[in-house]
């Protein structure tokens, strides 16, 4: 299952990544804005994407919003959700991996909230990405899969720790 939400800012762009979605098979919820209202606030909707995604381990979600910033804060306020969030390619042109290696993709930022962080809910900007830039995005995001390194689930587990703090 595959949540996504959005504000008013973000509703088109949800629209065209939830028609996207259904068109690959992927059960989709929508969890709104169900309409453009300029008078709503991104919380009342990234909240129940990522309570859903909190309660539900196999799922993933997709928030949208202006910049994307305050739906992460959000996202990632909530018990096992670990949202990524994603700029544009041109924010991420070039990485270089701990051995060195140069990478000219755009999107390897992604692949890595996957791989080592096991991200589950992935943040995007609707004032940053093209449709065709979001759409990569997501497809990235969902078929990315995390590595299960042993480091990598140590690094979760304590991230789980801290969840318990609060």
């Amino acid at each position: 299952m595959i949540y996504i939400g959005s504000d008013h800012t973000g509703f088109e762009l949800k629209e065209k990544i939830r028609i996207f979605l259904s068109e690959f098979g992927y059960e989709v919820e929508d969890c709104g804005a169900f309409e453009v209202n300029k008078d709503d606030d991104y919380p009342d909707f990234i909240s129940k994407v990522a309570i859903a995604v909190s309660g539900n381990k196999e799922s993933k979600g997709i928030v949208i919003g202006g910049s994307g910033q305050g739906e992460a804060m959000l996202a990632n306020k909530f018990k096992g959700v670990r949202c990524a969030l994603f700029y544009s390619p041109a924010v991420a042109k070039k990485s270089v991996d701990i051995s060195g290696r140069e990478s000219d993709d755009s999107f390897e930022i992604i692949k890595l909230s996957r791989e080592h962080n096991d991200s589950n809910v992935l943040a995007l900007s609707a004032r940053f990405l093209s449709e065709e830039e979001a759409l990569e995005a997501v497809k990235v995001f969902l078929d990315s899969p995390f590595t299960n390194e042993p480091r990598h689930l140590r690094r979760i587990e304590k991230i789980k720790d801290f969840e318990k703090v609060n």
